[in-house]
């Protein structure tokens, strides 16, 4: 491949000195989602739940991730394409009214699963690391070695609403209940205590909007130009002895902050402004 290379000069006048082989992990394909997940149930902790059970209204205050778990299998008879199933695990802090006055808080787990289907070529060789982890040998995961790896990013979702019904109520059509002992311990350990998974007066059920970008990944060596050494050329700022005021002397008046700029001449008064480009 080095034959193809040619040394010179780039359109930005910079000297490419050489074509170096660097390994490195290559995107073969990936899509972005938008879900809206409806119902989903709120599992809370015993202190909670005894709130919960004396609640008279709820609202969703904040929703975070907290971890997401995905797995890549093979799809049957489709070589090259890959199944990723995603399991998604959701902090939801949540205020509960028990009356007139101030809410309490409350933080419960909701989780939530999705799968896509996603190019990643195919391989045969069988790639080992010589990344030393003691006693890491797992006889289920030696034939996947040259399984491509499945990246996700996500944003924490936006809270769209949040109910409280009494746990006999079949008017709910929710999502099926959470299996204890699918729950990673990790997950579980941002909680306080033990999670309730029966025997609660009332259920909590929020609907959260999910933005996601999933994509399929390998190990892949390319051939690139190099420039040269990434030199630092900023000095390190070591601590001073400076005076607290003669610190903030140095710090900038924070115009912006009183003074909020400007809608940018570039900008978008509605969505489909911006979904159309109109400032390309």
């Amino acid at each position: 491949m080095g034959e193809k290379f040619h040394p010179g000069n780039d359109c930005c006048d910079r000297e490419i000195k050489d074509a170096v082989c660097i390994h490195t992990d290559k995107v073969y394909d990936s899509c972005k989602d938008k879900d809206c997940i409806e119902d989903a149930r709120v599992y809370l902790t015993s202190c909670g739940q005894e709130i919960i059970d004396k609640a008279v209204n709820v609202k969703c205050r904040k929703a975070e991730i907290i971890w997401v778990f995905p797995d890549v299998e093979p799809v049957p008879f489709n070589r090259g394409y890959y199944t990723v199933d995603l399991k998604f695990f959701f902090k939801i802090t949540l205020d509960a009214y028990l009356g007139v006055g101030k809410p309490t808080q409350v933080e419960g787990l909701a989780s939530f699963d999705k799968r896509v289907i996603l190019f990643g070529s195919e391989g045969s060789a069988k790639v080992f690391e010589s990344k030393y982890s003691y006693d890491s040998f797992d006889e289920q995961l030696w034939k996947k070695t040259n399984m491509p790896k499945a990246v996700v990013e996500v944003v924490d979702p936006l809270c769209l609403g949040a109910k409280v019904v009494e746990a006999c109520d079949k008017s709910c059509c929710c999502h099926d209940d959470l299996d204890i002992s699918g729950i990673p311990e990790c997950v579980c350990k941002i909680f306080d205590g033990n999670l309730v998974m029966g025997g609660e007066q009332k259920r909590v059920y929020v609907s959260i909007g999910l933005f996601s970008i999933v994509k399929i990944e390998r190990n892949v060596q390319l051939l690139i130009p190099a420039y040269d050494f990434c030199v630092p050329q900023k000095e390190c700022v070591a601590s001073t002895d400076d005076s607290p005021c003669e610190l903030f002397e140095k710090i900038q008046f924070p115009f912006d902050e009183f003074f909020p700029p400007e809608r940018d001449a570039c900008s978008f008064d509605t969505f489909d402004d911006y979904r159309n480009g109109c400032c390309d």
